[in-house]
């Protein structure tokens, strides 16, 4: 049986729609399903205990406490730890764990030994400003995400990757913490299923957003420099939106330049915030019935 451990704080503009997903064509007993809502102020915890499902509600809004929380319970591997903004079905679970090496298989005889699963992303760009779509005309083809298993909303671990740690660390970046303990051996894209990243309305969300990540996998960082945990962080490449991306496509350089602002803007207000700030923080913008207006966009 697959478990799916949910971390929902403040989500029930969405919860409801990432459960029936999930639902709507699992077999009886397919799937062993856990919603952690956390430090909630709104209907979460009704709307998934309405729906065939584990609900551990706890004070602390804190998503590695959540995920915790939710592993403490879970009862089966391979695991999915799903983002509840994410909508996957049981086929698109099922697709991903036939993505991993058989459990039986030594990971040592295996030639490509595949712990851990992600879906290939796609992003919605509908209704961006200029800005947000520049920046990730870029970000969208950085090659940093082409074994990764973070910015995807789900990541599959068999029952022997979730051996090589103990528990979530108290950090925000969970999904850089889980691809940092695989090689790209170890991990596999499965481009058949596919996740629907949003993408921020405003050109402030955006930053804001980035601020938090940018934060969160730099406290990472120094974590493993620290030997807080055993984990090599995959460290950042600052120049690769060039090299990589810019440059063998020159058309791209006015996005460019928008990448480069806006990563510059977020990294500088980063530095500025407190670095041990462990607050749920998120862009509210996207999970909104109705979308903010938008800023002006541009008419060439």
């Amino acid at each position: 049986m697959t478990s799916v451990v949910i971390a929902a704080h403040d989500e029930a503009s969405v919860i409801g729609r990432c459960l029936d997903a999930l639902l709507s064509d699992a077999q009886p007993d397919e799937l062993d399903i856990t919603v952690v809502p956390n430090g909630c102020s709104d209907a979460t915890a009704a709307i998934a205990s309405s729906r065939p499902v584990r609900v551990v509600d706890i004070d602390q809004a804190n998503k590695p406490a959540a995920l915790n929380a939710g592993d403490e319970v879970a009862v089966g591997f391979p695991r999915l730890y799903l983002d509840a903004d994410m909508m996957v079905t049981a086929d698109d679970v099922r697709l991903l764990v036939e993505a991993l090496s058989p459990s039986e298989q030594p990971v040592g005889d295996a030639p490509r030994a595949r712990l851990a699963a992600a879906p290939r992303r796609a992003l919605d760009l509908t209704g961006r400003p200029w800005p947000v779509r520049a920046y990730f005309a870029v970000s969208g083809r950085l090659p940093a995400f082409d074994h990764a298993l973070f910015g995807r909303g789900a990541i599959v671990l068999s029952e022997r990757a979730r051996q090589r740690f103990d528990r979530f660390p108290d950090m925000v970046a969970d999904d850089l913490f889980l691809d940092s303990l695989f090689s790209d051996r170890e991990k596999v894209v499965v481009e058949a299923v596919v996740t629907t990243v949003a993408t921020p309305f405003r050109t402030r969300d955006l930053v804001n957003r980035l601020v938090r990540v940018r934060r969160g996998n730099a406290a990472m960082r120094r974590a493993g420099d620290g030997r807080r945990f055993e984990v090599q962080v995959r460290p950042s490449d600052r120049t690769s939106w060039l090299r990589d991306v810019v440059l063998p496509d020159p058309r791209l350089a006015p996005a460019g330049a928008v990448y480069a602002v806006i990563t510059l803007l977020a990294a500088l207000l980063a530095r500025r915030s407190p670095q041990d700030d462990m607050t749920w923080h998120r862009d509210e913008s996207t999970r909104a019935d109705v979308p903010p207006p938008s800023e002006p966009r541009s008419t060439r």
